[in-house]
C-alpha cells in the first residue's frame, strides 16, 4: 500500500483494513497443531469469521462504488486454469529419503 492509497481511501476503509489485519493476526498467533484444542472458544472463532465476512462484503462495496470491482479470485487447478506450464510439482512422498540404487 502506497501513501497515495491512504489518501484515496476513506477513514472507514482504513479502519476496516486495520481491524481485518488484527483479527487475522490473532487467529494466526493462536493457531495450534492439528488435534489440539484451540485456545479461543468456538463462539469466538465463529464471531471472528463473521466479522471477516462483513469486512470483505464492505470492501467489495467500496470497490464496486469506485467502479473497480476486484478481479482477484481463488485459483484452482483444472480446465479453467489456462496456464501452459504447471505451477506446482508433485513429489510422491514414498520417494522422499530413499537413496537411488
Amino acid at each position: 500500500m502506497s501513501i497515495n492509497d491512504n489518501e484515496t481511501r476513506s477513514k472507514e476503509e482504513r479502519i476496516l483494513n486495520a481491524v481485518k489485519f488484527v483479527l487475522v493476526s490473532v487467529v494466526k498467533e493462536t493457531a495450534t497443531a492439528p488435534g489440539v484444542k484451540h485456545p479461543l472458544s468456538d463462539t469466538t472463532l465463529t464471531d471472528i469469521r463473521h466479522c471477516l465476512t462483513l469486512i470483505s462484503e464492505r470492501e467489495r462495496e467500496f470497490q464496486e462504488a469506485r467502479g473497480t470491482p476486484s478481479t482477484l479470485r481463488p485459483v484452482t487447478p483444472g480446465p479453467r486454469n489456462n496456464a501452459s506450464t504447471p505451477r506446482e510439482v508433485v513429489i510422491p512422498i514414498d520417494s522422499i529419503g530413499k537413496p537411488k540404487p
